[in-house]
């Protein structure tokens, strides 16, 4: 058989096995995605496989640069990758992203693993940074304002501190009046 009738029956074989997958996507003739674990959990990303012209002779090509993957590390996505690939290469020869889909689900937190750890190592060393901002702030100085500048403030504001309600209304005879009426 030559690789466009294997392409086309492993795409019909891709659909019926995940028709009613909300995770699974067809992109196009030759590119699926399928996003494993829970929407926005940290233990999730999503891969995207496409195939070249003498595919399954050939490796598909892997993707982890969706948008969606935003939160995994690129060592991490080089990892991943590098995974896969060895997955692809041991289903050479055959119709794999089936295997490859349903392997990356199996090993889905062993493959993440190292992404949970370097994101608790990015949240301990942004925690001292954000003191050091916290502490800038304070450190700013508020306007201060002279005897006049407050005086006028309290006359344009309630008891607290608010100005009354109305004091930006348009006043509509007055509006009226300068637009002028109909004929």
């Amino acid at each position: 058989m030559s690789c466009s009738n294997d392409q086309e029956d492993e795409r019909e074989v891709l659909r019926s096995i995940f028709e009613a997958d909300e995770n699974f996507i067809e992109v196009n003739s030759t590119t699926f995605q399928y996003k494993f674990g829970e929407d926005g959990h940290a233990k999730s990303f999503l891969l995207e496989i496409s195939w070249p012209l003498d595919y399954p002779t050939c490796l598909p090509n892997i993707n982890l640069d969706a948008f969606y993957n935003k939160h995994i590390t690129s060592e991490v996505k080089e990892t991943i990758t590098y995974q896969i690939k060895e997955q692809c290469e041991i289903c050479l020869g055959t119709a794999m992203t089936y295997s490859i889909f349903d392997w990356a689900k199996e090993h889905l937190h062993e493959l993440l693993e190292d992404n949970q750890v370097q994101e608790e190592e990015r949240k301990v060393q942004q925690i001292p940074e954000e003191d050091s901002n916290t502490q800038s702030r304070k450190k700013d100085k508020k306007e201060i304002l002279t005897k006049a500048q407050k005086r006028r403030l309290a006359d344009r504001t309630n008891f607290k501190g608010e100005r009354e309600r109305g004091w930006n209304w348009v006043d509509v005879v007055k509006h009226l009046s300068k637009t002028g009426g109909k004929d």
